[in-house]
């Protein structure tokens, strides 16, 4: 099929490339001329693993990317809207799908045929049936049904692990107004074998995908929630807690083979420092402010935040236990990103650290095997400085805090070992073991 996706960020480009990688015909469009201009020689503009084998083996053939919505639209038959809907405190803001939705009804004017559009932006129940569809209506001078589709496909995207869950989903929500949209994205996903596809309207398509990230926000603040409890209790240790937790049968059922299957949930079922990136805050955060002007507070998801925006926190709290006061003492912070796999520090947990450490007039020093350069952006201190690798970072510090969970603080013990003083360390995702540590602190322990 001819596809054109709205938005070369981290859902259209990855939803672009690995639909060219399918096999259909792709445009990419998008305003940012940089960017555009880094995909044409198959240039990664975020990091992504295994982005930019994909984007050498279809750009220029399966896959074209341009700034030109209109061109690319009339020469396509599906559109998918991957445009930001950022969260303002109050609400999500529909700008940019607002602004994509005029310009492809009115790309729509000179087609004509039947065309598809699917909203794969984020967006609150009942965004495509009343702000989407009137848009396109209005723009194009033609009728939703009879003229043109309009659907939701919501993206389950981990960043980091973004294009392995595009090429191998677990599941296919299907939403359109009506059997023809709705056929037509499943033809789109053809290519995708033996995926399990629920089809459904708009409106249930857009609650399904918020409702995913509110389950995993919640069961990470769960997480949190107990790790506090056992650190005020004593002779607790959470990460035992957690094992005990996952071995429960309806995360890690007994097969009859004698071995268990562990469900991927338990994954987010650890105690850490909280949830970040670009999703989760967000989409929660939108879905209270929803449920609000529907006249039904989200109590639930409200505490979710609460426990999230204090758990930073945790881990300055356990520094403090070591010094009188934070001045002038010498941190490293290692990882910035809001998770490994990925440069995005959007709503990163290092930000409130690395914030509170600079008011406590700490000396810091950082390092991101991948964010360091969004960090340099971020953060402008001259008592913040970014180190080229995690050696440099651990030399001549006070203390250590572990903030993301990258493979390469697996090293982490066998490089303390050599420092002498020993720094404190503050395992805040309790990656490492406590016992090869000699001044080890954690959360929930």
């Amino acid at each position: 099929m001819r596809v054109t996706v709205v938005g070369a960020g981290y859902v259209g480009l990855v939803t672009a490339v690995c639909l060219a990688e399918k096999g259909h015909n792709v445009i990419c469009a998008d305003l940012d001329r940089e960017k555009i201009d880094k995909i044409r020689l198959a240039i990664p503009p975020i990091h992504e693993p295994g982005l930019e084998e994909l984007l050498r083996r279809n750009v220029g053939t399966r896959l074209v990317a341009t700034t030109s919505l209109h061109n690319a639209v009339v020469d396509s038959d599906v559109t998918l809207i991957a445009v930001g809907t950022p969260f303002d405190g109050n609400a999500i803001d529909l700008g940019q799908i607002r602004r994509a939705a005029a310009n492809i009804g009115t790309a729509l004017r000179n087609t004509s045929t039947y065309h598809l559009v699917v909203v794969k932006s984020t967006v609150v129940p009942g965004t495509t049936d009343e702000v989407v569809t009137p848009i396109l209506e209005a723009a194009s001078g033609k009728k939703a049904g009879p003229d043109f589709g309009i659907g939701v496909n919501p993206e389950f995207l981990t960043e980091g692990e973004a294009v392995k869950d595009f090429m191998y989903p677990d599941r296919l929500i299907l939403g359109g107004m009506d059997d023809r949209t709705i056929d037509t994205l499943a033809a789109l996903y053809s290519p995708f074998n033996g995926v399990e596809q629920l089809r459904t309207n708009n409106r249930t398509a857009e609650m399904i995908k918020y409702t995913s990230n509110a389950l995993l926000a919640t069961a990470i603040s769960f997480s949190n929630e107990i790790a506090n409890l056992c650190s005020a209790l004593g002779g607790v240790d959470v990460v035992e807690v957690m094992r005990g937790l996952h071995l429960s049968k309806y995360l890690s059922p007994i097969l009859p083979d004698g071995s268990r299957s562990v469900a991927p949930i338990t994954d987010f079922l650890w105690a850490g420092c909280g949830f970040g990136g670009s999703c989760l805050p967000k989409d929660v955060k939108a879905l209270i402010a929803h449920g609000k002007r529907a006249g039904h507070p989200m109590s639930l998801l409200e505490a979710v935040i609460r426990v999230n925006e204090h758990q930073p926190h945790q881990l300055l709290a356990l520094l403090r236990r070591h010094f009188r006061s934070l001045k002038g003492i010498r941190v490293a912070v290692l990882g910035l990103a809001f998770r490994p796999g990925t440069d995005d520090m959007r709503e990163s947990p290092a930000i409130p650290i690395i914030k509170e450490l600079l008011a406590a007039e700490s000396e810091i020093k950082a390092y991101d095997p991948a964010a360091s350069h969004q960090a340099a952006k971020a953060i402008r201190s001259q008592h913040f400085a970014l180190c080229d690798d995690l050696v440099q970072a651990m030399t001549d510090v006070d203390a250590i805090m572990l903030v993301t969970r990258w493979e390469e603080f697996r090293r982490v013990p066998e490089l303390l070992a050599q420092l002498r003083p020993q720094p404190v360390f503050i395992d805040g995702r309790r990656m490492l073991d406590k016992r090869t540590i000699a001044r080890y602190e954690g959360i929930g322990l």
